[in-house]
Formats: structure tokens, C-alpha cells, sequence
């Protein structure tokens, strides 16, 4: 498998001959289903390290310390309370 960055270079590439036009529309249409398939396995890999990032940054400091499920809890709503 590729990685993330070879990828997202591909993609660029991709932008790049379809936005410039000179390419046949058969071959542009195929240039655009390949980049909207980049584009989604992108997004999910890039989920997929936010929600680890996320998971790390409010892992508790102490093991009797509860875990934050918000990711910047001090600009949270204050003291509201959900039933």
C-alpha cells in the first residue's frame, strides 16, 4: 500500500491535468473517479489519526483520574449537565 503522502501527491497530480483542461473527457472522468477514490481513503486514514490523536491527548494523567471525552474540555459549555 501507498502512503499517506504518495497518495495525497497522486491526488494533487490527479488536480492538476484535470484543471488544466487538455485532457480527453474519457480520460478526464477516469482521472476523477481515481481521485474521488484517493480522496475518501484519505479522509478515512486522516479519521482514523484524529480519533487516535484525540484518544491520546485526553488519556487521564493518573490512574484514578476519569478520561476526557472532549477534545479541548476547558472551552467547553461551563456546567452543563446532560440527563
Amino acid at each position: 500500500m501507498k502512503s499517506f503522502e504518495e497518495r495525497l501527491r497522486r491526488l494533487e497530480e490527479l488536480n492538476e491535468k484535470i484543471s488544466e483542461g487538455e485532457v480527453p473527457l474519457e480520460e478526464a472522468v477516469a482521472m476523477f473517479e481515481e481521485g474521488m477514490k484517493l480522496a475518501k481513503a484519505l479522509e478515512k486514514d486522516l479519521s482514523k489519526v484524529e480519533r487516535r490523536v484525540e484518544i491520546l491527548v485526553n488519556q487521564p494523567e493518573s490512574p484514578n483520574e476519569e478520561p476526557t471525552l472532549e477534545l479541548f474540555p476547558e472551552l467547553g459549555d461551563g456546567d452543563r449537565k446532560d440527563d
